[in-house]
């Protein structure tokens, strides 16, 4: 996996959730989202679309389990009362680029928590996010996106 460690800026973000186990019905979710990002003129090539798991499904049971699609607005986009809106907090976060299939992400999903700790970095409380761009996706990639801790410089 190609990994990098990059602060992210906040974000305004529009967004369609699925409660329910994670898997295909995330993908629902997605393409609904595109669907109105497409309408509104925002699904472009610059477009950044999130999916972000709100639950951890070790401990939440998969009935309960939320996903939210996303895509980046600006503070000029009007909402309307298909989507929800929220921010998404910036900070500092190890970026694994991998194969956007069902495979690589599932494998990936596995292999980033121990990835995070031999690099020596520590996760932050705050969702891992998916992302998208229409780069990563021309070319058939996403970034599993980590939120890490900064360590505190001593004074």
């Amino acid at each position: 996996m190609d990994v990098r460690v990059e602060t992210l800026p906040s974000y305004r973000l529009a967004y369609v959730r699925q409660i329910g186990p994670y898997g295909p019905a995330n993908v629902q979710a997605m393409e609904e989202l595109k669907s109105w990002a497409r309408e509104k003129g925002l699904l472009t090539e610059s477009a950044v679309l999130f999916g972000i798991p709100q639950d951890n499904p070790q401990i939440t049971p998969p009935e309960q389990c939320r996903y939210d699609a996303c895509i980046t607005i600006t503070e000029e986009d009007q909402m309307d009362d298909f989507v929800c809106e929220s921010k998404l907090d910036g900070g500092d976060y190890a970026i694994f680029r991998i194969k956007h299939t069902a495979e690589d992400i599932q494998r990936a999903w596995a292999e980033i928590v121990p990835a995070i700790h031999s690099m020596g970095l520590q996760l932050d409380n705050k969702p891992i996010l998916e992302k998208y761009t229409g780069d990563l996706v021309n070319n058939h990639f996403c970034e599993i996106c980590v939120p890490i801790k900064k360590e505190l410089q001593s004074l």
